[in-house]
């Protein structure tokens, strides 16, 4: 490997790899203290439960589609959230996000998501 390929990551559609929940794919480049998760979803999947990180901050982009979800303190949260491309959420430690519903975009009928975490989830670390 070239030293410039341990520092840059290109659109490739190969480096994407399906994840146990249909139309669900990911890519995850995971650094000392952040990591980044490239997330290409279906419109019309489903399969994002309510949950949170107690050991991690999440910050997330919409990068193409919209995603409609639940994000707040308590695991009650009724008000749904719905965020298009260019905007982002916080989800620091112990706040309640997901039950998703995600609304692809016209060229490619996907949602792209592009999540941070700090600390880096030690689930993901095996895959980048």
């Amino acid at each position: 490997m070239e030293l410039s390929d341990s520092y840059t990551y290109f659109l490739d559609e190969e480096a994407f790899h399906d994840t146990d929940r249909p139309g669900f794919r990911r890519r995850v480049v995971t650094g000392e203290n952040l990591q980044l998760c490239f997330w290409r979803i279906a419109g019309g999947a489903t399969g994002s439960v309510l949950h949170n990180h107690p050991g991690n901050e999440q910050l997330g982009i919409v990068m193409r589609g919209k995603l409609d979800f639940r994000i707040g303190d308590s695991e009650d949260v009724e008000q749904r959230t719905v965020l298009s491309a260019g905007e982002v959420y916080l989800a620091p430690r112990g706040v309640w996000h997901g039950d998703s519903v995600f609304i692809g975009d016209e060229e490619y009928g996907e949602c792209w998501i592009l999540d941070v975490f700090s600390p880096p989830r030690d689930d993901l670390r095996a895959e980048g």
